[in-house]
């Protein structure tokens, strides 16, 4: 299995990417094709296969915010049983996150992440993929130590038709466990960068940040 970075549409292995993504996610969840090419040649934003005889089998995109000392995992697919990608994906990527601190001269704080909540919305199929059920993926990263954040999250379709895509939990996996709360302002400006991409922003999303702004903490909460 190889770990294999795509930095430019062209790449034969990025084709086979986004076939998988359109079979894995629901379609306001994936990003066109073409809109893929200014992402993916931005050095902050790291997006990697899974590479086994040829096929791509999994795929991480996740970014490193030298600023704020975090990452966020935008994406994890896991498209077969009984080749340990989760473990490989996740050892691969925060062994890379690691490395990148270190050359920021700090250790890595902590991941974002937005879990589907399957006790709230039950519709996503994910392209029939048993290990990407959203029930076993929540307890996966719950594993991880992945905590959610207390607070009503909603996110910006990626298809920037100003909805609100709700059914999700915005998480964060602190390296230290025994940190029970973090500053809402990282969160609001995480969140105010991280969707800066998309101009047509819902009213639900905008006063979520409102309220972000208004508060000083945000706890962590079990997953």
């Amino acid at each position: 299995m190889e770990f294999k970075r795509i930095t430019n549409i062209e790449d034969p292995n990025f084709k086979k990417l986004h076939d998988l993504m359109g079979q894995i996610f629901p379609p306001e969840e994936v990003l066109d094709y073409e809109l893929w090419k200014e992402p993916l040649e931005d050095p902050s934003i790291r997006v990697f296969v899974a590479v086994d005889q040829d096929q791509v089998v999994g795929a991480t995109e996740y970014r490193y915010y030298p600023d704020w000392n975090i990452a966020m995992t935008d994406f994890t697919i896991i498209s077969k049983p009984g080749l340990s990608l989760g473990r490989f994906l996740a050892e691969n990527r925060l062994k890379d996150l690691k490395q990148l601190a270190a050359q920021n001269g700090t250790e890595l704080f902590g991941m974002f992440a937005e879990i589907y909540d399957p006790y709230r919305v039950e519709h996503h199929e994910f392209g029939g993929v048993k290990v990407m059920d959203p029930y076993v993926r929540r307890e996966v990263l719950s594993h991880l130590g992945y905590k959610r954040l207390d607070l009503a999250y909603v996110h910006p379709s990626w298809e920037n038709n100003g909805e609100a895509v709700s059914g999700l939990d915005l998480c964060f996996m602190p390296i230290k466990e025994e940190i029970a709360e973090i500053p809402a302002s990282l969160v609001k400006d995480f969140l105010t960068t991280y969707y800066s991409v998309l101009s047509n922003k819902p009213q639900e999303w905008l006063d979520m940040v409102e309220k972000l702004a208004a508060k000083e903490t945000v706890a962590l909460l079990p997953l």
